[in-house]
């Protein structure tokens, strides 16, 4: 099995130029002590537990007596030990350092095994020995040449599964050289469903809490989430865990036993089931924000990594979440619950405004470009655009300003893209990815493609003007696929103010990295796969 859950862009000038390897030091040591003290605790406290039952039945007579096994035990014991003596003595370990003392002892080439040692030439560096035709400094600039990234490349997080183990692949994508590959990877604990890129660093103690970093939020199946630091390679273990996971417990009262934490009751203070949906505040570079299947959203602040604040706004999972491009502290939610709620989270216990759905959300976005309105996808493949200024007073009530039938299945993925005004996507799981011009008359479908990735997961459009046009798609198959929009002729058409001109004919671009594992979608026959991965004839008209 192999599928990619989640895509996030990461914009151009924050990644480092020379990412640095992971070192395993003292510090280093230290900090993973602190970060793993709850688990170590857990388990001391299961030993403990199961130290007392035993004593307990052994108390109440209900253990099963040995019937003298142990005396037996001791003497098969001893005579182990006898034949194990017996069997090294034509060793003769006792007079095993001899021969090195007479070598110490006696002038000339001694019999040990490093008796030469003498006659062996030493260089205070290892620039005056001849031998050495490769310098140290030679291998270490090959490898900071390999993880060199520049100003003009993108990177791309795609959150993996592959033969059930999870893991976060970091791809750069070189538009210039039509270049997708991955740099590195950082593996996980548990299924990804979501990822948020962050500029803030975040455990790191040595480093100004304001200033700007490239890290990365990861939610799971587990309810902690991860954050790590995109600048180091090889990493071994998260820089914070927010969450159960990641606060050890400072009053010394006696936790309780596990058997009680996995009772998936909603507190204040952390998750208790998947997190399904992360949002960074791009205002307040301190706040992230989480919604989880225990039907609860959280407000993280990353310079303590603590949960400053839990929301219940919804009586279901909430699958998603999105911040205000203004508003700084209003935030949108959607729900299985069939409806969407935009919360000021400076009155957590106010009365919030709320929308209804026909079905299931899957996405709720914003319009960057015009923050009084914001889009909702459903199970049933319908996108719901909504003004937020007419808010029903019943969510059975409400109104949009249009629906539109995007796909007859889920619509699973959509985005507005930043950079050009009216140009969305929508994936669904029935493998399509559709283009849509959304004008004052409503939305238009400028052209649909498979793009060979399987049922579609996430699709997302570049965050820089320079590749505004460039949009990532991912599914199923566990491949991303880096698709310049641009080059399409329905796409130059409908966005012809906002394409640069180019003579004669152009070639539709298609960048992914090749994939050799077998594919997971067992729907989709061989021959197909085999022409997806030629290149672009799959991407013809329909």
């Amino acid at each position: 099995m192999s599928m990619i859950t989640a895509t996030a862009w990461v914009p151009r000038g924050f990644a480092a130029p020379f990412p640095t390897k992971y070192t395993f030091d003292e510090e280093e040591f230290q900090r993973i002590a602190e970060l793993a003290k709850l688990q170590l605790d857990d388990a001391n406290e299961d030993l403990e537990d199961a130290r007392n039952e035993e004593e307990k039945l052994d108390g109440d007579g209900t253990m099963v007596e040995d019937d003298g096994s142990d005396d037996d035990t001791a003497v098969k014991l001893s005579k182990s030990n006898g034949e194990i003596d017996d069997d090294l003595k034509e060793y003769d370990l006792e007079h095993y350092d001899d021969d090195v003392e007479k070598d110490k002892n006696e002038e000339g080439m001694g019999m040990g095994m490093f008796g030469n040692v003498k006659s062996l030439a030493y260089h205070d560096s290892n620039a005056d020995d001849p031998y050495i035709t490769m310098q140290e400094n030679e291998e270490d600039d090959e490898d900071r040449e390999e993880l060199q990234i520049l100003a003009t490349d993108n990177m791309v997080l795609a959150a993996k599964v592959e033969d059930e183990v999870a893991h976060l692949e970091i791809y750069v994508y070189e538009d210039e050289a039509d270049n997708l590959y991955v740099h590195h990877d950082i593996m996980l604990p548990a299924i990804p469903l979501c990822v948020e890129w962050l500029d803030l660093p975040v455990g790191k103690p040595n480093v100004e809490k304001d200033s700007r970093a490239n890290f990365v939020a990861v939610g799971t199946f587990d309810p902690d989430i991860e954050i790590w630091d995109l600048d180091t390679v090889d990493c071994m273990y998260p820089n914070a865990i927010l969450g159960q996971g990641g606060q050890p417990n400072a009053s010394g009262e006696k936790k309780k036993k596990k058997k009680n934490k996995k009772s998936k009751r909603a507190n204040e203070e952390y998750h208790v089931d998947s997190v399904l949906s992360l949002a960074a505040n791009r205002h307040h570079r301190n706040l992230l924000a989480s919604s989880s299947a225990d039907k609860t959203v959280k407000l993280w602040d990353l310079n303590t990594t603590k949960c400053a604040k839990s929301y219940t706004h919804h009586t279901d999972k909430v699958c998603s979440i999105a911040w205000h491009p203004k508003e700084s502290t209003v935030l949108l939610s959607g729900s299985y619950d069939r409806t969407v709620v935009a919360a000021d989270m400076r009155a957590p216990d106010a009365k919030v405004p709320r929308w209804g759905v026909e079905s299931d959300v899957e996405t709720v976005r914003w319009n960057p470009h015009d923050p009084n309105f914001f889009f909702v996808s459903t199970e049933n493949g319908i996108i719901h655009y909504h003004d937020i200024r007419k808010a029903p007073s019943d969510p059975a009530l409400s109104k949009p300003v249009w629906t539109l039938q995007a796909h007859d299945e889920s619509v699973s993925s959509f985005d507005i893209n930043p950079v050009i005004p009216g140009f969305m996507v929508t994936g669904s799981t029935d493998k399509q990815v559709k283009l849509w011009n959304l004008q004052a008359s409503g939305p238009t479908m400028v052209v649909s493609r498979n793009l060979e990735v399987g049922k579609i997961f996430s699709t997302s459009f570049a965050p820089d003007e320079e590749v505004g046009f460039r949009l990532a798609v991912a599914g199923s198959k566990g491949v991303v696929q880096i698709w310049d929009t641009s080059t399409n002729p329905a796409v130059r058409r409908a966005f012809a103010d906002r394409v640069a001109p180019a003579e004669g004919e152009i070639k539709e671009r298609l960048v992914g990295v090749q994939n050799d594992e077998s594919d997971s979608d067992d729907e989709v026959p061989e021959a197909e796969d085999a022409k997806g991965a030629e290149g672009w004839e799959s991407m013809d008209e329909d």
